[in-house]
């Protein structure tokens, strides 16, 4: 294994009982990467974050990791998060991204309280530390879910779907926060927004069932029709009529 690897994924396959949902994947994460992932609804790529955090095993290949940080070396930020009416307070939420199997119960030390204040300051939310997190916009609720992920000081960062719920001006501040971090940490994230583009990533993935990764930031036709399809060399009960000649003219196949 390349130790600039810290994670890297061999011939890994996982079903949830039926067909595949991944199927042979391969795909080494380099220190100081910044990898987007694209890909269709039901693609699987939520289940590949999984995979990697360690939340699902695969049913075959093997997954290495090659952190140098003990802890938590892994820092997630999912799409799926609390709802704005839980009665939370922002410190105590993101202090949340401290917890162990071995924490005792909702008690943190000093440190650990300053090392979430500090995050807070970083993502530019100290100030609201003790709001109920329904006072917050969508925004900043999205900066204290991203200070929790980032509190445990981890070597990666996985963000599932990060700018879905927030407006656009949120959102490229998000990204351009997030070109900040990188590559003193490592960053894969899921998205649906083509206009990472403008961001600082640097390979871009594309996962439906299989994954296409490509070594830069452009899309070539393999991962297109990967993660779009083809139109091609089957019988199409949709579109029986096709175009002829310069006119638009329609004409029934024999």
């Amino acid at each position: 294994m390349d130790q600039d690897v810290i994670v890297e994924l061999k011939n890994v396959y996982y079903t949830y009982g039926g067909d595949w949902a991944l199927e042979d994947i391969n795909l080494s994460i380099y220190h100081g990467d910044f990898i987007a992932i694209f890909g269709p609804n039901g693609g699987g790529k939520t289940t590949l974050l999984k995979l990697i955090l360690g939340l699902l095993k695969p049913n075959k290949g093997k997954i290495l990791y090659n952190f140098k940080k003990k802890g938590r070396p892994i820092g997630y930020l999912p799409q799926t998060q609390f709802k704005g009416d839980f009665p939370i307070k922002v410190i105590d939420l993101v202090l949340m991204g401290l917890i162990t199997k071995k924490s005792w119960g909702f008690w943190f030390s000093k440190r650990e309280k300053q090392k979430a204040e500090e995050v807070l300051d970083l993502v530019d939310m100290l100030k609201y530390k003790n709001y109920p997190i329904k006072e917050l916009s969508g925004g900043q609720l999205q900066r204290v879910y991203l200070a929790r992920a980032l509190v445990s000081d981890p070597e990666l960062l996985i963000l599932d779907e990060p700018t879905s719920n927030i407006d656009p001006k949120a959102k490229f501040c998000l990204y351009d926060f997030l070109g900040k971090l990188n590559p003193d940490i490592t960053l894969v994230m899921v998205s649906h927004d083509l206009s990472l583009s403008v961001t600082k990533i640097n390979k871009i993935a594309c996962v439906n069932k299989r994954l296409i990764l490509s070594p830069s930031v452009g899309f070539n036709q393999e991962m297109l029709s990967l993660i779009i399809g083809e139109h091609l060399n089957h019988s199409c009960p949709v579109a029986p009529y096709y175009i002829e000649g310069e006119l638009p003219v329609l004409t029934k196949k024999e």
